[in-house]
């Protein structure tokens, strides 16, 4: 009955929405990447990774910690057109501000550095990809529980960038041309989600002296503190690694770690979908909260165990596969991160469903910027001493140390997860 009641429920549902997204999301590079990696060679697509990696930490900053608090408030105010509209232009108007720094930043950093000599081609369009993060509101149809619809968006412009890529990127010298593919179809995907927002009369327009601007910065503030911190070991490798060892090493490192994600992305439809449920029942029905939260921690573990073991034993078959002769090297940084997805599986019910969904957001902050400070103390030295393996190592321990840093804090809170207590003497 339990699992009858599941199944027709709101959060399978947009699992499953999610799960097309990101199955998309994963075919388009398994499709595409393979052919970028040959016809632009590890040279170029190494400066493509490393300009990526770059517009990476404006995309972080547009994004400040919205994603979830923002979703946290739409869930919770779900039946009220008039706060829902509020905070979609407040969080809007946000993004935007964020936007125009960054633009001022890009332009600042091309100028200043010279790592970025021959590269501000490649960076300028790949700056695309903030405008598309900016006018794609992911967090709103989380919120709402409707991620069927921005599916729908995001199918189709993920789509339109294969023939885009196969018909336009020819020759190592065309990597600035993947860049505004990449940057066009954000954009191109965007638009359209925002299409379905008007046309469901789901906002209204808000004056710009109604909105709370300086609230929702605030509110955001310890979530984007917690985001950048976990750039500091996913972006600031790539980055560092481009600096000590030059993009051809970017270029294998970039190689495994997109086969990384992609197998840890499988579990991205579960934890959003969750996530606004797991808000609501904390605060209509804790034992449903802490229920769920315990199938999802045991359900996602065993997933991410197996599809870990899976990577691990295959390594050199998929890179083998997918990118062919002379990315050997790649073979042996997979190998390294293999269970990163089982680590991150892990961590993501911990820190996500639990700390910052019951509130304990500071805490969460914390650990994930220990963490950061952890990945750069190791990611010099380890990225200098053995290139793209000491890169793959540096994300392997820091992403266990964040993984036993949550469960300690769990553990001590006394948050019922393992077992069913008492919920008046938890938390």
């Amino acid at each position: 009955m339990i699992y009858m009641n599941v199944i027709k429920s709101r959060v399978f549902l947009n699992a499953v929405y999610l799960f097309v997204v990101q199955g998309v999301t994963y075919l388009v590079p398994l499709i595409t990447l393979p052919y970028l990696v040959r016809v632009l060679g590890a040279q170029s697509y190494g400066v493509l990774s490393f300009s990526l990696a770059i517009i990476q930490y404006f995309i972080l900053l547009t994004d400040y910690g919205f994603n979830l608090s923002a979703t946290q408030k739409i869930s919770v105010i779900c039946g009220d057109i008039n706060k829902i509209s509020n905070v979609f232009w407040s969080v809007t108007c946000c993004k935007i501000l964020l936007m125009i720094i960054s633009a001022i930043l890009v332009y600042t950093v091309t100028k200043v550095f010279d790592v970025m000599n021959g590269h501000e081609l490649v960076i300028f369009s790949c700056f695309g990809l903030v405008l598309g993060n900016i006018l794609f509101p992911v967090w709103f149809f989380q919120g709402k529980e409707q991620m069927g619809l921005s599916s729908i968006s995001n199918i189709i412009s993920k789509l339109l960038a294969i023939p885009l890529i196969f018909l336009l990127v020819n020759n190592p010298n065309d990597a600035w041309i993947a860049a505004i593919i990449t940057s066009f179809t954000s954009i191109s995907g965007g638009l359209i989600s925002l299409t379905i927002i008007y046309h469901k009369k789901w906002v209204h327009w808000v004056g710009i002296r109604d909105l709370k601007i300086i609230q929702e910065f605030k509110d955001g503030w310890h979530l984007f503190i917690s985001t950048a911190a976990i750039s500091m070991y996913t972006t600031s490798i790539v980055v560092v690694l481009g600096i000590f060892s030059g993009p051809i090493s970017v270029g294998y490192f970039t190689a495994a770690d997109r086969i990384r994600q992609a197998v840890q992305g499988l579990i991205t439809p579960i934890t959003q979908a969750c996530y606004p449920r797991i808000n609501y029942l904390y605060r209509t029905s804790p034992e449903k909260g802490f229920e769920l939260v315990r199938k999802l921690l045991y359900f996602q573990g065993g997933i991410t165990l197996t599809l870990s073991i899976i990577l691990m034993m295959f390594a050199s078959v998929i890179v083998k596969i997918l990118f062919g002769n002379g990315f050997e090297r790649s073979d042996s940084v997979l190998t390294i991160m293999a269970f990163c997805p089982f680590i991150v599986g892990i961590s993501n019910v911990l820190g996500i469903q639990i700390l910052v969904a019951l509130g304990y957001k500071k805490v969460f902050s914390k650990i994930l910027l220990c963490s950061g400070g952890l990945c750069l103390i190791l990611i010099g030295p380890s990225t200098y001493l053995y290139s793209e393996n000491g890169a793959a190592l540096s994300v392997l321990i820091t992403e266990v140390f964040v993984t036993i840093a949550m469960l300690i804090v769990v553990l001590a809170k006394k948050v019922p997860i393992f077992k069913r207590e008492n919920l008046n003497n938890e938390v």
